[in-house]
């Protein structure tokens, strides 16, 4: 097993930094803009924000290639946008609208699409770690050569479901690279108080399973560590694990004052390490983009979001009736 901090492929064109910067610039516009609707009472129950660990996904997902799956936990806008899925559709079903992806019936914790192999959402703690070996399991039966990027949060790398998942994974070599999104806080307890081993990723020496650390305020370090685990389960040689360092600026959900840390830790955070600063940093002093190209994306991502969040205020509500489509009995 082996650790990787900040290393940096050097030979990232303009195209691909500038393509970073846009998804991880419309996850955070977009959830900004959630938490706006969300304060006006139109995105009601709980949502959890994306909001400082967008490089994990979009790394991920530059290293990802048709057909590849994906499935979350609740903390999921952000793998939808960047696998694809259309804003419009995602802000309706926040706000619980028939436009939305499971027609208003999901919310934020429960919505998919068949279309972009987005698999939830899902609400239950660590419920979709095994669900995620089961799409491998799945892949590997049809002999397909897809891969199932399967996330869950250093919280519930404490869940007992995770190690069984882990044990029959590598007993059946299959094709899937746990991500743990380690934001260090889990939905409040500092992962030094919660977690026996100061890495996660270790715990998967005991299955046979191999990792490692990525710093997830890195798009760069993300791609890199995502394209050598693609590659080891293309390759038929079993699960892979990443834990990705990663950092969230609101709190656990909407409702939650995060009062277990200091102001200055999280704006020391946003100051240093932000990811998006990162890039933009790159995209100026390598002369890939000038500061009027930048303002212009940003204008641009502002108004995708603001025409998403129309296209969700204007969506009508499900029929009452759809209270019983959908239903499995």
């Amino acid at each position: 097993m082996t650790s990787r901090k900040g290393s940096k492929k050097s030979n990232v064109n303009t195209e691909e930094l500038l393509s970073y910067y846009k998804d991880m610039l419309l996850i955070r516009r977009f959830e900004e803009k959630a938490g706006q609707l969300y304060g006006m009472g139109l995105i009601g129950g709980f949502c959890h924000l994306y909001i400082g660990q967008e490089a994990v996904v979009v790394g991920l997902e530059a290293s990802a290639e048709a057909g590849d799956k994906r499935i979350t936990s609740y903390r999921d806008h952000g793998h939808m946008l960047a696998c694809g899925m259309d804003p419009n559709g995602v802000m309706a079903e926040l706000t619980g609208r028939a436009g939305g992806y499971s027609k208003g019936k999901g919310g934020s914790m429960h919505m998919f699409s068949k279309e972009k192999n987005f698999y939830g959402g899902h609400g239950i703690v660590g419920a979709q770690v095994p669900l995620g070996a089961g799409l491998a399991f799945a892949d590997k039966y049809l002999e397909n050569d897809r891969v199932t990027f399967t996330y869950f949060g250093d919280g519930a790398a404490n869940q007992g479901q995770v190690y069984e998942t882990f044990n029959m994974a590598s007993l059946w070599k299959l094709p899937v690279i746990f991500v743990i999104e380690n934001n260090q806080y889990a939905m409040g307890t500092s992962q030094l108080r919660s977690t026996s081993t100061p890495d996660i990723y270790t715990r998967g020496a005991g299955f046979d399973i191999p990792g490692e650390a990525v710093d997830g305020m890195d798009v760069l370090s993300v791609k890199e560590a995502g394209d050598k685990a693609v590659k080891h389960c293309r390759a038929g040689k079993g699960p892979y694990i990443l834990e990705i360092k990663t950092y969230r600026y609101r709190g656990h959900s909407m409702s939650d004052p995060a009062k277990y840390r200091t102001r200055e830790e999280v704006q020391k955070m946003r100051e240093e390490r932000d990811a998006i600063e990162n890039i933009r940093s790159i995209l100026l002093t390598g002369k890939h983009a000038s500061e009027d190209d930048l303002k212009s994306i940003d204008k641009e991502i502002k108004k995708i979001v603001n025409e998403s969040a129309e296209f969700a205020k204007a969506s009508p509500e499900p029929e009452l009736e759809e209270l019983y489509t959908d239903i499995y009995a």
